[in-house]
């Protein structure tokens, strides 16, 4: 019972994570504010839904396979939104300066 209720909440805050993130993909005003705003929801609406999977099934070798995909992750995610944003700078893109 309190598996299935934790289940849920990883799962909305999940949903959460990704709607918020999709707005601030929308809305921020330059390359790298938009690479931000983009890989820190995604990435944490996937470890949220990973994490919910992890309660909501049972003990077993899916769960292993879960924290592996979890750990996987934890490390790919940042790790290409990092080289996108290398990549960006040295395609000299300028950064937003805000209103001047």
């Amino acid at each position: 019972m309190i598996a299935t209720i934790l289940g849920w909440f990883f799962f909305i805050l999940a949903g959460f994570f990704a709607v918020l993130g999709t707005f601030g993909v929308l809305f921020m005003p330059d390359v790298y504010s938009r690479l931000q705003a983009g890989a820190l929801s995604g990435t944490t609406a996937v470890v949220s839904l990973l994490i919910g999977s992890i309660f909501w099934v049972d003990p077993g070798p899916l769960t292993g396979r879960l924290v592996v995909l979890l750990l996987f992750f934890l490390v790919s995610s940042p790790t290409a939104t990092h080289i996108i944003g290398r990549y960006a700078w040295r395609e000299r893109i300028v950064p937003w300066r805000g209103a001047r």
